[in-house]
């Protein structure tokens, strides 16, 4: 039988083990003040399977050519791919995000909703991204679950489930 642990506990150990690290590149950026929602969810998909150290200057040059929806979608593909050069799967990011801006300025107006069910609404935009937008961008509390959290909390015995979506829930 796994032993349970005090979340809290753990929580303030990992808090300890990290400090002398680099924040994660959502945080920084949003430190750099590219914090607003729409940011926060394009510099997430700028990481998926990309390294912070590539996610950081990947997204500050893309922010330098488009900071809203509107400015993105004043880029074409072949720019913005150029943009995500470094990154895995720059082609198909560019057009993932394009799709994102469209659908904010025709179906939103430019203004991305704060909302979960929109975000995962999103081509392209899963639960862990959306969540760890929300947090960071409006504070909202949420966590974002993939599966090395899924199998760690699990692990603990914090939680016993068999996928990250069941993990989230909990």
């Amino acid at each position: 039988m796994k032993t349970t642990f005090d979340l809290n506990v753990i929580l303030d150990r990992i808090e300890t083990a990290i400090a002398s690290y680099p924040k994660a590149a959502m945080f920084e950026l949003a430190e750099r003040g590219y914090n607003s929602l729409f940011e926060q969810l394009i510099s997430c998909i700028v990481s998926i399977r990309t390294l912070d150290e590539t996610t950081i200057p990947v997204s500050l040059r893309l922010f330098e050519a488009a900071r809203t929806p509107e400015q993105l979608l004043n880029l074409d593909i072949p720019t913005l791919t150029q943009l995500l050069h470094g990154t895995t799967y720059p082609d198909q990011k560019a057009y993932t995000m394009w799709g994102i801006a469209e659908k904010i300025v025709n179906e939103f107006s430019g203004e991305l909703p704060a909302d979960f069910d929109t975000l995962t609404s999103l081509k392209g935009v899963g639960p862990k991204c959306a969540n760890l937008a929300l947090g960071v961008a409006t504070g909202q509390a949420a966590i974002s679950v993939d599966v090395h959290v899924h199998r760690v909390v699990n692990r603990w015995g914090y939680v016993q489930t068999k996928t990250p979506e069941q993990t989230l829930k909990v």
